[in-house]
């Protein structure tokens, strides 16, 4: 770049952030989605929408962080935009060892497009993962990130 480019060019939001700082971000939307749950109505899974898009998130950012940390781009990680098919699939590819059942919730996920129905989509709520299932992939990919990121591995 010249040096009038280099002037204008901006760090993308992220951009900068070290894979801890990922990681620690993805630890407070799951601290975040946890309280949300507390909200839960019987009846009304529309009240569910704001701990799936906590959790969701959470589980990008954990994502994001373990592909950071095992040296993959930021530009090339934000590329993926919100498919956590294609994180996990990489994921794996660098060291990262999920449950299958954790794999195919991932995958899951993005073919039905959860991220968009959770933020767009209150009629199609019956196409969203359980609770249940959503908070045990939350869990295991926390912790699973956590302690290679943690360990330097």
């Amino acid at each position: 770049m010249t040096e009038a480019k280099e002037e204008d060019h901006k760090a993308y939001p992220g951009e900068l952030a070290t894979p801890e700082d990922i990681r620690r971000l993805a630890a407070e939307y799951q601290k975040a989605a946890h309280h949300l749950l507390e909200f839960e109505q019987r009846g009304n899974p529309l009240s569910r929408a704001p701990y799936r898009l906590s959790a969701i998130h959470a589980i990008e950012l954990y994502l994001n962080a373990l592909l950071l940390h095992k040296g993959h781009k930021a530009s090339r990680v934000r590329g993926l935009q919100h498919d956590l098919a294609a994180r996990v699939d990489l994921a794996i590819t660098s060291g990262l060892q999920l449950r299958m059942r954790t794999i195919a919730h991932l995958h899951t996920i993005t073919v039905n497009r959860e991220y968009l129905v959770t933020r767009y989509g209150p009629e199609m709520t019956a196409t969203t993962s359980q609770i249940n299932r959503l908070t045990a992939t939350l869990e295991e990919v926390a912790a699973k990130v956590t302690a290679i990121v943690l360990t330097k591995q």
